[in-house]
């Protein structure tokens, strides 16, 4: 299984106590191509939709960057219309 942070580079962050900690770098996501406009439904979620269009309930995170919000809440509220990437 592959995860949207796969393959980002690490930092080595300084800890209080002299420590370092690795952390990811920022992830810049680019919108992907979408061929689908899709209005959500009363019960609807995220993960839901990615396992019915894109057939990994896991690539959650595909309909997520094809849908940037400041409130990722918004992915799921009833009316609201999600762009679904290209499978």
């Amino acid at each position: 299984m592959s995860g949207r942070y796969d393959g980002q580079a690490q930092l080595a962050v300084p800890q209080d106590d002299g420590t370092t900690r690795p952390m990811s770098t920022p992830r810049v996501s680019v919108q992907p191509a979408t061929d689908v406009v899709y209005p959500v439904r009363e019960g609807d979620r995220v993960d839901l939709l990615a396992g019915a269009s894109l057939g990994d309930s896991t690539k959650w995170w595909f309909i997520a960057d094809a849908n940037p919000r400041a409130n990722a809440l918004d992915l799921e509220r009833t009316g609201t219309p999600l762009a679904v990437p290209n499978a």
